[in-house]
């Protein structure tokens, strides 16, 4: 993956605590090929540009409390999906925008996960960032993919030309009792 960086942050093994402490950015883009787990998500047919994603790292400095850990993720991505209207291949825009607070271990994580606006990861000296832009896309596609408006007419009629026809070449069935039928006698 073509990771715009200088060595000290390498995105596989991402310093977390020392990239916010720098304020340090990262960017980089990759072919859609290139994330596993997007590509097996995705439909073939359609050429998608490259994912290209930023992070920003930041130290929040608390007054009587641990400095807080964030980090700031952006992502640009079009995903080719299957529209589930007519069920023909369509570039998907997917946009994220998210900010993650780092805390010590899971422990303080699962404590704080309810009361806490943000998303919440635990604090690594090699977290992989790069697993993380792919996890965002995934969970920012939509889940009923559509186009804007179909590239052929839809069929608007649950109506099937043979089964009309057999409809009307069968006798039916109430016929003979016609001939059944009593008459009220005068």
């Amino acid at each position: 993956m073509d990771s715009q960086t200088d060595t000290q942050w390498p995105p596989e093994q991402l310093d977390v605590k020392a990239f916010a402490r720098d304020a340090a950015q990262l960017q980089g883009q990759a072919p859609l090929q290139a994330w596993t787990r997007l590509s097996e998500e995705s439909q073939p047919g359609l050429q998608a540009p490259a994912v290209r994603w930023s992070a920003q790292g930041e130290l929040q400095v608390q007054d009587g409390a641990p400095d807080q850990v964030w980090l700031h993720l952006q992502v640009h991505a079009a995903l080719p999906l299957t529209c589930q209207r007519c069920l023909s291949p369509v570039l998907v825009p997917v946009e994220v925008d998210s900010s993650f607070r780092f805390v010590a271990d899971e422990a303080t994580a699962m404590a704080l996960d309810d009361e806490a606006q943000e998303d919440l990861l635990v604090l690594s000296r090699e977290f992989n960032l790069l697993e993380l832009v792919e996890d965002e896309v995934i969970l920012a596609m939509p889940l009923v993919p559509v186009h804007d408006e179909c590239p052929a007419p839809l069929p608007m009629s649950a109506v099937d030309p043979q089964f009309e026809q057999e409809l009307t070449e069968r006798p039916n069935p109430f016929a003979a009792l016609a001939g059944l039928k009593i008459t009220p006698s005068s």
